[in-house]
């Protein structure tokens, strides 16, 4: 008989959680799907965390979009991420909005959305509901853990955290810590989205939401996760269906024009409160900081393999916060694989078609077996 934990569009309902911020949840639920078989043994399984605006459907189509799955070139039946041999499970972060507890959550407290009474979260807060997730579905110890951007962070959290639970950790695209220039494009983000009247405080769930500020902070966010000589590539100077400069203040050109269809088609997908707690967790996040403000000590516990990888185009985290991370690894005797890989898409060249990216997962998930 199927496990009905397993599958698609699953919701569990997991107990209370207490916060690094001094906050509790009394009522944790966090959305999440599997891929694949889990093993009589429960030794097979592979948590993948998702990047800030990402979600559970790792490798099924978007309910709301109907887009495919945001990483289903990488998993799936013969794939990298193989589910003919690995339980793949993909959850929704607490805070954000596809399911799992977040500021659109009803606090049971008023019956009403919690708005900005829901508390504030960081990346440890997130794992540690991962971590309950896993409870749940009977699963003690995890083949490995793999996230790109955000979800490296929640990936070396987990080992910092929870060294005993997982053997292997795949990091890419990622840092250790948000450093100041992070932290100020995410500001940005969140006073578009405050200063849009319709925020009114966070309270807007019955009435219209912020979705210019939340359309303008994606459009900033966005072009941290490109490369210039990727948008040159794609767009250059070239002007949107027209044959001349108006001298005005429309999209006169194809970027300008790219950025606004990018703001305004995330506004049909993610909640502008989730936004804002979502960027604060990740600028809070100083893996460092939280062990006595030396890295290695964050994985002097930690018994995994670690694989790290970098993109030499990315700018929002360059490959030398991939390098502090392996230096920090290698003081904490943790053995670790690094590659820098090449590719003209930035941050954003972890999602993206790359059979070099392919085969280093592929490899290094083989020899974690």
């Amino acid at each position: 008989m199927t496990d009905p934990r397993h599958g698609l569009d699953r919701k569990a309902a997991l107990g209370g959680l207490a916060l690094d911020g001094g906050g509790r949840l009394d009522a944790v639920e966090v959305a999440y799907e599997t891929y694949g078989t889990l093993n009589p043994q429960a030794s097979n399984a592979i948590l993948v965390c998702h990047a800030l605006t990402g979600d559970q459907h790792l490798a099924s189509a978007h309910p709301r979009t109907g887009k495919p799955g945001w990483w289903v070139r990488m998993v799936g039946p013969g794939k990298p991420i193989d589910t003919d041999r690995w339980f793949v499970i993909c959850s929704n972060v607490i805070g954000s909005c596809l399911g799992s507890s977040g500021p659109a959550s009803i606090d049971p407290a008023t019956g009403r959305p919690y708005g900005m009474n829901f508390p504030v979260i960081t990346i440890r807060d997130m794992v540690r509901a991962q971590a309950m997730l896993l409870d749940h579905l009977g699963i003690e110890t995890l083949t490995a853990v793999v996230g790109g951007s955000m979800g490296g962070m929640q990936a070396l959290s987990w080992a910092a955290t929870f060294p005993d639970r997982l053997r292997a950790c795949v990091v890419l695209a990622s840092a250790a810590r948000h450093s100041a220039q992070n932290i100020a494009f995410h500001e940005v983000g969140r006073q578009a989205i405050m200063a849009d009247p319709n925020w009114a405080n966070g309270a807007y769930y019955d009435g219209t939401p912020p979705t210019a500020g939340l359309a303008v902070a994606r459009m900033a966010a966005h072009i941290t996760y490109l490369s210039e000589a990727g948008l040159t590539a794609k767009f250059g100077r070239s002007l949107q269906n027209r044959t001349a400069k108006t001298f005005g203040f429309d999209a006169d050109f194809q970027v300008e024009s790219y950025l606004r269809h990018q703001g305004l088609s995330f506004t049909d997908r993610f909640d502008a409160n989730s936004y804002l707690y979502i960027t604060r967790a990740l600028d809070y996040f100083d893996l460092a900081e939280e062990h006595g403000g030396h890295l290695a000590n964050a994985f002097r516990a930690s018994k995994a393999r670690f694989c790290v990888v970098s993109f030499d185009t990315d700018w929002l985290y360059p490959t030398p916060e991939s390098r502090s991370i392996v230096h920090a690894l290698n003081a904490a005797g943790a053995p670790a694989s690094f590659v820098e890989l090449s590719s003209p898409f930035g941050h954003d060249a972890f999602l993206l078609e790359n059979p070099a990216l392919d085969r280093v997962i592929a490899g290094f998930l083989g020899a974690a077996a």
